[in-house]
């Protein structure tokens, strides 16, 4: 069997969970914005909301109907602890039980390949250090619940909301430590959000890198990445792009092995009309035509693992780093605390513009400036949090544990900081005052 190259496409599913449960902001229940979309459905795009609830069970039905007919269609599946959370409090047992059957079901698991991330759409760069490793074990712990441990076994790779890369050196080495200590093996990254070790573009995208994350200590750690290669994400996804790219490309020798290109591309699964309408059809055609040889559809572990298998190890991998570290460890002079930071206003003074947020889909959004009013409330929050909890021998199946801890993660949603101030900040700070509250 000869492959000339791969690609593997991951579709991106969120829903926020948010105080609109009732028509008092101060008492409305907590449930999902599918929810309040379904049941005001009169109110700008809220029609879309049982195509929406479709496209999250859809994906199912596609692999169950190709794999039945001998073929060999593959997809990532990147999920928000959030939806989770929503389509069980919604009673959407048929949907979570649908895709129970190309997760749990060993017929037609192989096809599938479930990215973890963080529980509550959190951007990692401004969500507190110590709440970035919570987000991380609750959606595993969610994804448990509903899967069960075989299938989370199974979860290998992950997908950061936003698609957002820490910048910070001693951000990014928290959260890779983060990752690697609850068992991930790659991570998934956008091209323009790391750059080789000299500070230059990377030059090989197609292959897979190992993202080194070093701190101020000068304490450093790796992690493989994949990488996502920039575009139109959704349509790209929608109209099936990285099969046509992939099918111009070939196997190139990398790091002294030759090696098939791997084309890698993850868009959200629900949104815009490509997505809804002509994603189904083109999915389907592509995998209809796809033989054994030649160009073929792969998940990334399954593309890490032909890797391995060609003689490959992950040490040999291209290194890169968070896009303009190279700048910052310019300005380090010798490692010790506080040294990131310290380079890090000399590299402002140096570059005007220079910023920390903007590593993620488009380097365009500002997660932090503008949003002071909801980033205080958040920082509170967390810290009181962490004093009401570190370092005790806590029950966590004590609700007021869990109920400080789900309104902790829930206000650091990104959707509350991605429109802009209203009803969404609005959401934010009601969640930061319950969760004050239950604190208190």
């Amino acid at each position: 069997m000869s492959i000339q190259s791969c690609f593997g496409i991951a579709l991106h599913m969120h829903q926020p969970v948010i105080p609109a449960g009732g028509d008092d902001l101060k008492s409305a229940r907590l449930i999902s914005n599918l929810q309040y979309m379904m049941e005001h459905q009169n109110i700008g795009d809220n029609h879309n909301a049982p195509v929406f609830l479709n496209c999250y069970t859809r994906m199912s039905d596609f692999i169950r109907e190709l794999a039945d007919q001998g073929k060999n269609p593959r997809i990532m599946l990147d999920y928000s602890g959030n939806l989770l959370w929503g389509l069980k409090d919604m009673g959407e047992e048929r949907v979570l039980d649908n895709l129970k059957l190309v997760t749990c079901d060993k017929k037609y698991y192989n096809y599938v390949e479930w990215l973890g991330t963080m529980w509550s759409h959190a951007v990692v760069s401004s969500t507190p250090v110590p709440d970035i490793r919570l987000h991380i074990q609750e959606w595993r712990e969610c994804f448990a619940s509903i899967f069960g441990q075989k299938a989370l076994d199974r979860v290998k790779g992950f997908s950061a909301p936003e698609m957002h890369l820490p910048i910070h050196p001693d951000v990014c080495f928290e959260y890779v430590k983060a990752l690697k200590e609850c068992g991930y093996k790659w991570l998934m990254v956008q091209e323009h959000t790391i750059e080789n070790l000299d500070g230059t573009a990377v030059r090989r995208p197609h292959f897979p890198h190992k993202l080194v994350a070093k701190n101020s200590l000068g304490e450093k750690l790796e992690i493989t990445v994949i990488i996502k290669t920039q575009g139109s994400d959704n349509k790209l996804i929608g109209q099936m792009q990285p099969y046509y790219e992939a099918k111009g490309l070939g196997n190139e020798k990398y790091c002294g092995i030759d090696l098939p290109a791997f084309v890698a591309q993850i868009g959200d699964g629900e949104n815009g009309g490509v997505m809804m309408n002509e994603f189904p059809n083109m999915y389907k055609i592509v995998f209809q035509e796809i033989g054994a040889e030649g160009t073929i559809g792969m998940n990334a572990t399954e593309y890490l693992e032909l890797v391995k298998r060609s003689g490959l190890k992950e040490s040999s991998f291209m290194p890169v780093q968070p896009v303009l570290q190279n700048k910052i460890w310019g300005f380090v002079k010798e490692y010790s605390p506080g040294a990131a930071d310290k380079a890090i206003e000399k590299v402002k003074q140096a570059y005007p513009g220079f910023s920390l947020e903007k590593a993620s889909w488009t380097n365009n959004k500002d997660w932090v400036s503008g949003y002071k009013d909801i980033m205080d409330p958040i920082i509170r929050l967390s810290s009181e949090f962490h004093k009401k909890f570190d370092g005790k021998n806590i029950d966590k199946t004590d609700k007021k544990y869990k109920d400080a801890l789900l309104y902790l993660l829930l206000s650091q949603t990104s959707c509350f900081r991605y429109w802009g101030t209203g009803a969404w900040t609005d959401y934010a700070k009601e969640i930061c005052r319950r969760g004050m509250e239950v604190l208190k």
